[in-house]
């Protein structure tokens, strides 16, 4: 397992910065791309290191995102799966090509083909549709009769969550998490928050009270823990959205003097590389990003030599990572 040293000296920053930078210190006044170097190499370091020889490929594949630095930097679960395109193809010999906003049918003309991260909007669907190239679409499936697509099992991850929280003897079990946008700019409910709902209420332990909506970030995971926990009827564990809230959750119990786990248990959700130098380490749910971004890759390659017609959809897998977070309540 890579060390706080390791990630100092691939990103060329102290030790001191990634671990406030890995632990979203609001106080630390750096960069945008120091931040963004410390996650890479995060990261990079998290997988792990395999000989491969590298294609004669002179192919050039275009990357699109559908979210900005500052929200990549923020919740760290698209960074990682960029991160494992980029070493995919750049493993295989094959040019990257950024795309923007801007770009027209003539200005993509020598890209072979296109992978597209994050969730789009209606618009988005269309111009690169126009495009009219081979595509693939990583966590999201915007129209299956047209595009390639990776895509994570949300029900099982978090039925899986949720069993091991019940099996250690959670009945007062919360959530917070935030609010999707699909690819026609519409906000629907978090598929997390669905499944949650849905599972506890079969078990007849839904406390609507607990469960709470904000950002998927540090802060609305701090704002929104600590005011549960000033309520005299409070849950003794907690399901999060994703990682970054719980990073905002240890802070707000920490000041609240309420000891992880043994007053409240966490289960995260990502496992994004700083979840283990949290602490205690977070237990999470591991997301195969690296498989997610390799796949995308052989996908779209397969794709464009096969010129297949008829579209795929590959579901990736997730496993609970049990750390030190979560145990039985006192």
């Amino acid at each position: 397992m890579a060390t706080i040293k390791d990630i100092a000296d691939l990103a060329k920053v102290s030790i001191t910065t990634v671990s406030r930078v890995l632990n979203y210190d609001e106080t630390l006044n750096v960069s945008p791309e120091t931040r963004r170097r410390v996650f890479e190499a995060a990261e990079e370091l998290a997988y792990e290191v395999i000989s491969k020889k590298k294609s004669r490929s002179k192919r050039k594949i275009g990357l699109y995102y559908s979210y900005s630095l500052e929200e990549e930097l923020v919740d760290t679960y698209y960074l990682s799966i960029r991160v494992a395109l980029e070493k995919k193809l750049k493993s295989k010999g094959i040019d990257i090509y950024r795309i923007g906003k801007n770009e027209t049918k003539k200005s993509l003309a020598k890209i072979d083909g296109i992978i597209c991260l994050g969730t789009f909007k209606k618009e988005d669907i269309e111009f690169i549709k126009e495009f009219d190239k081979a595509c693939v679409f990583v966590d999201s499936n915007p129209d299956p009769s047209f595009f390639d697509s990776v895509v994570i099992d949300f029900n099982s991850a978090t039925t899986s969550a949720l069993n091991y929280l019940i099996e250690l003897g959670h009945k007062n079990i919360g959530f917070i998490g935030g609010v999707d946008t699909d690819m026609f700019g519409n906000r629907f409910k978090d598929l997390r928050q669905d499944v949650f709902e849905k599972y506890l209420k079969e078990k007849n332990i839904y406390r609507e009270e607990f469960v709470r909506i904000g950002g998927y970030n540090p802060k609305d995971g701090y704002n929104i823990l600590k005011e549960m926990l000033q309520n005299e009827n409070r849950p003794t564990a907690l399901f999060v959205a994703n990682d970054t809230i719980a990073v905002g959750c240890y802070k707000a119990a920490y000041e609240l003097g309420v000891k992880i786990p043994d007053e409240l248990s966490i289960v995260g959700f990502n496992d994004v590389a700083s979840a283990q130098y949290m602490v205690p380490p977070l237990t999470t749910i591991k997301l195969y990003t690296e498989i997610m971004g390799e796949t995308a890759v052989d996908l779209l390659l397969e794709k464009i030599s096969s010129r297949r017609e008829v579209c795929k959809k590959v579901t990736i897998h997730t496993k609970l990572i049990v750390r030190e977070s979560a145990s039985e309540p006192k």
